[in-house]
């Protein structure tokens, strides 16, 4: 970090200003007003459970409640559901969307011949049981986190322990942890739970956004961070875009620029810790004994006793350089520092160290020729490792929840002093009693109560997007008055009272959905017979019918009403993963430090900090681990929409360009899994059309028709299998989940 420059005394003053509370010299402005018919807006009325309506003679035989309200509207329409995918789609279609992985063989084999009613059920709760459903699942929360192991902006400096929120995501996953404690965790972890290491872990979805660290206006940094924590925070867990209130009041929404600095008051008596120790309890013990140990012996004792007046000397030395408010925040006991103070301390501590060759330089010659002999004696004895560290928040003592609304939202023009609180827009409840010294567990305890109308609604209709290609909702992150309307507002409240009565359970609410009759139908229906429509009509079974088939597309183009399947382009990381899976390549290590694959030479032209990983097995991890640099994207992920992390990203896009096809025939990735399927074909499959079958189940998941052998034989008689596979790579069924 570069030395804080004392021109910035200044500005200091100011943050000091901006921290405690202070005069304000600019007019407020003129009253912002919310109506009545703002305040009626669906997603902020009251969650209340809807009756499930009744689909004729059908009803007795419907066992998921899903397909009741989404029949309920197809009948309306005159239409119904396709007919059911096949057994292997519906097995592609669900292991692709659980754990972003395609089924093995041996899975298919035993799906194909198991024909019990409850086939569907074992297949959905072993996928739910799989390490791997974190890792898919956690990349989907990874997005709207804006998580990268960098921090982005011109030097893109490396984050060491960045991968500690990632992996705690995929942890609480896997565990099925109640997301509203998930929510409270990442929001208030460390003022809620402070022993518990994961709840610290946790506050990183705050700190995780970019950060400009060698800013020279420290104010303005801080203030950026704010900024990008609350418009998070808004937009990841209720679905409303506040940023635009951060200026003025919003020009759209029922937002007044007082309910953006009252929700980032929340935060301003936090402090930002970007090296937080987060061991377990086994951890620190462990540490504790190992370090007494060590500082017990009397070489370790006398070594540090010489070096402490050199040192101590020297830093005094350093700080006495510094703005007067470093050296305030320095000579502040650390449990008695405001939170500007904690972060001035941290972000100025590499200007006040003491390095070696200073200590040096510094020693006398006897104490130098001393201090090596003690040093040589020392190393003798083990020294305990570095403690783990997380980025974290941590709660400043004494300062008050409080924020100045800011003209234009620039800190030189401060206006009045607003408390930490909720949006008007939203209906008041009480929320559970927190302690006023933890203003971040009051804001948590409210967005993830029960009573709050948006937050089980807000990831319901996320993952019922994952699922089915679009939410109810078709704006993920904005559930505000100018968002999208539901297709299905009795579905969404449905869906979102039974995931409050199940305990919040992620697991629970994916069995829900993926166990409909609406998500195991088939995708490419280009037609109904009049059988179906008269079924519809009648909402139930209809006699042998004459009706002409029927096109349904003419009646809902845009399947919002759900009478097929959507078919989705899969995301850049799972059509990697399901090459190297495919290929038998795949480490499924889980966790740890992000890796780094090869990456093309032009690809790096100009880019700094990319080494590839000694450890070959380790470039055959699953995607989600790739170390992810804000400022330079892995080329095959980016070509498929990787995201940009710099923003929270509720959607991914799903274009279609000429750079995915080429990627598909040249990339490395694709060739090396086309060698890698050769060499198992021509091990065990002997004859040319069986070598065809195989390689159907291995890259498809179903066996080629006839008419797919003949043209196979054909190109292979003027083609190598290399082509034979690398072509089926490139067809639409392996990179769609239809």
């Amino acid at each position: 970090m570069k030395m804080l420059r004392p021109q910035l005394t200044a500005s200091f003053v100011l943050l000091a200003i901006f921290v405690a509370g202070g005069r304000t010299s600019i007019a407020a402005p003129r009253e912002f007003a919310i109506t009545a018919a703002d305040r009626a807006h669906w997603a902020f009325q009251p969650l209340r459970r809807p009756t499930v309506p009744k689909i004729g003679n059908r009803q007795s035989v419907i066992g998921n409640f899903i397909d009741s309200f989404l029949l309920s509207k197809l009948h309306a329409a005159g239409l119904t559901f396709a007919p059911p995918a096949t057994k292997e789609t519906q097995l592609r279609r669900v292991s692709l969307d659980l754990i972003g992985l395609p089924p093995s063989l041996a899975e298919l084999d035993a799906f194909l011949a198991d024909t019990s009613p409850d086939a569907w059920a074992k297949v959905v709760d072993r996928l739910l049981a799989s390490p791997h459903y974190g890792e898919r699942w956690g990349r989907h929360w990874l997005d709207l986190a804006r998580y990268a192991d960098t921090e982005g902006f011109e030097h893109d400096v490396t984050r060491p322990n960045a991968w500690r929120y990632r992996d705690y995501v995929v942890r609480s996953l896997n565990a099925d942890k109640p997301y509203d404690r998930f929510v409270r965790e990442q929001i208030a972890g460390d003022e809620l739970w402070p022993a518990d290491p994961d709840a610290l872990i946790a506050t990183g979805f705050n700190l995780i956004g970019p950060d400009m660290t060698d800013s020279s206006d420290q104010i303005q940094r801080r203030l950026n961070t704010l900024n990008d924590i609350t418009d998070a925070t808004a937009s990841v867990f209720l679905g409303q875009t506040m940023g635009c209130a951060r200026c003025h009041d919003h020009k759209f929404e029922p937002i007044a620029q007082r309910d953006y600095f009252a929700m980032q008051a929340f935060f301003m008596p936090t402090a930002f810790r970007r090296e937080t120790p987060v061991p377990t309890g086994e951890e620190r013990a462990a540490h504790e004994r190992t370090l007494a140990e060590y500082q017990a012996q009397p070489a370790v004792r006398e070594l540090l006793a010489l070096e402490a007046p050199y040192r101590e000397k020297l830093r005094s030395a350093k700080l006495a350089k510094q703005p007067p408010e470093v050296r305030e925040a320095h000579t502040t006991p650390p449990e008695q520092r405001t939170a500007a103070q904690a972060n001035l301390a941290f972000e100025s501590a590499a200007a006040v160290a003491v390095p070696e060759k200073d200590l040096q330089a510094a020693l006398s010659s006897a104490d130098r020729e001393r201090r090596k002999e003690l040093a040589d004696a020392a190393k003798r004895f083990s020294a305990p490792a570095p403690l783990p560290t997380a980025l974290a928040l941590a709660s400043s003592n004494g300062v008050p929840a409080r924020a100045h609304l800011l003209n234009r939202g620039d800190y030189n023009q401060p206006r009045e002093l607003v408390r930490a609180g909720f949006p008007q827009v939203l209906p008041a409840f009480k929320s559970k009693s927190v302690s006023a010294a933890s203003p971040r567990a009051q804001l948590a305890e409210w967005v993830a109560s029960p009573e709050n109308p948006l937050t089980a609604r807000i990831i319901v209709n996320r993952v019922w997007q994952h699922h089915f290609g679009r939410g109810l909702v078709a704006t993920p992150s904005e559930f505000g008055t100018h968002g999208a309307k539901p297709s299905h507002p009795e579905l969404l409240d449905w869906l979102a009272s039974e995931f409050v009565a199940g305990g919040w359970s992620l697991k629970r609410l994916h069995r829900v959905m993926v166990t409909s009759e609406a998500y195991r139908q088939a995708s490419t229906v280009e037609e109904l017979t009049g059988q179906r429509v008269e079924e519809a009509r009648a909402g139930g079974a209809a006699s042998p019918s004459t009706l002409q088939p029927f096109n349904p597309s003419t009646v809902d183009p845009q399947n919002r009403l759900l009478w097929r399947m959507n078919r989705l382009r899969l995301e850049g990381e799972i059509i990697r993963d399901s090459l190297l899976a495919v290929s038998g390549r795949l480490n499924p290590k889980v966790g740890g430090p992000g890796v780094f694959p090869p990456i093309p030479a032009d690809a790096l032209k100009g880019s700094k900090g990319w080494s590839t990983s000694a450890d070959a097995r380790e470039h055959d991890r699953r995607s989600l681990y790739i170390f992810a640099k804000r400022n330079l994207r892995f080329p095959f992920l980016e070509v498929f929409d990787a995201p940009d992390s710099n923003l929270t990203c509720p959607e991914r896009g799903r274009s279609t360009t000429a750079p995915q096809s080429l990627t598909l025939l040249n990339a490395e990735e694709v060739l090396s899994a086309s060698r890698a399927v050769i060499a198992r074909l021509e091990r065990e499959a002997k004859e040319p059309r069986d070598r065809v079958a195989l390689a159907y189940r291995l890259i498809l998941g179903r066996q080629p028709t006839e008419r797919e052998q003949t043209v196979a034989a054909q190109f292979l008689a003027q083609s190598p299998l290399t082509e034979f596979c690398r072509a089926l790579f490139n067809l639409n069924e392996f990179v769609y989940a239809y």
